[in-house]
């Protein structure tokens, strides 16, 4: 399994590899106000592409420290109400019958 991982690592690297050397082209990105850019069209594709994670793992930030923080706060004990005695939460114990069961059940 650790030679199939390996190769497939290997695979995906080659593709990348080879898609960057067939996109050397020269390339503009235009902005707002009349700038652009000019760089070869492999690092625009690189640079969208890490531009996205960012966005999204931006996007997915409040979700996860919303949940985070309700996880904590699940985690801390909290104090009974007054008024209210301290039951256990555990079942009483249930005696086996004496007598031997039959077919499992």
């Amino acid at each position: 399994m650790k030679y199939l991982l390996w190769l497939l690592k290997a695979a995906i690297f080659f593709t990348l590899f080879a898609f960057a050397l067939n996109n050397q082209h020269e390339t503009t990105v235009h902005f707002f106000f009349g700038t652009s850019w000019r760089g070869p069209l492999v690092l625009v594709v690189l640079a969208a592409f890490a531009a996205g994670l960012v966005v999204g793992a931006l996007g997915m930030l409040p979700g996860w420290w919303r949940h985070r923080s309700a996880a904590a706060a699940l985690r801390q004990p909290s104090a009974p109400p007054d008024g209210v005695a301290d039951v256990p939460l555990t079942p009483p114990p249930v005696a086996e019958p004496s007598h031997a069961r039959r077919h499992g059940l």
